[in-house]
């Protein structure tokens, strides 16, 4: 089991609550998303639970890349979000299952087992708001309006992630292993996409969508 959190007493308390179970061993705990994925290329973990607001790459976004290296990791978004955005989001990008952290003491272990087994947990919660999302969608004359995200790549969220923190495109490249002029280009391709003529209106855009700091 791989622990990630940006919250030392959020990965403490989740620690303490898996180290009663006999049959669940933390092999180690990462900070960010960069280092989340390092961990788990060293480590090998069976099941990973991570959160979704984290620096340098969210939980989301290490999940789609260990994804796309070919990971069949059983992976547990554990989050305070409970959007239907948020929740598509990690689904699409691979996670296994969704939890909110409010309910962390009741449904963890069990969900930790139910995708350990090579199956989907979803709490309670998190399911009804998929069923009265997809409810909406289905009434007539209703249609789900697309993230104006949509339209970027994988590597492009991870770059519009890192911009949206802050970080300057040396310090980006630095992070992804990319050059600074490769970052820069990233983010002018972005901007085209994206019909903006500014960082600013880049970082803003990305905010509204639903994209957000890791400090929220």
């Amino acid at each position: 089991m791989l622990l990630a959190d940006d919250h030392v007493l959020v990965r403490e308390g989740v620690r303490a609550i898996l180290e009663k179970q006999r049959d669940i061993v933390v092999v180690g705990e990462a900070s960010d998303g960069l280092q989340m994925v390092r961990q788990f290329r060293s480590l090998t973990p069976d099941v990973i639970i991570a959160d979704i607001a984290m620096p340098n790459l969210s939980g989301i976004a290490a999940i789609r890349r260990l994804r796309q290296a070919g990971s069949t990791v059983g992976a547990i978004i554990l989050s305070m979000h409970s959007t239907a955005k948020h929740v598509h989001d990690a689904l699409h990008a691979g996670a296994d299952g969704y939890l909110l952290k409010q309910s962390v003491s009741t449904e963890l272990i069990e969900a930790i087992r139910v995708v350990a087994s090579g199956h989907r947990y979803l709490s309670p919660g998190i399911s009804d708001i998929l069923v009265r999302n997809h409810a909406i969608e289905r009434e007539p004359g209703v249609t789900a309006a697309p993230s104006s995200l949509d339209s970027l790549s994988p590597r492009e969220r991870e770059v519009l992630q890192l911009v949206v923190e802050g970080m300057t495109s040396a310090t980006i490249a630095q992070l992804l292993h990319l050059s600074p002029s490769t970052v820069d280009t990233y983010r002018s391709r972005m901007m085209r996409k994206l019909g903006v003529g500014s960082i600013a209106e880049l970082v803003r855009l990305a905010m509204q969508s639903g994209l957000s700091p890791h400090d929220e």
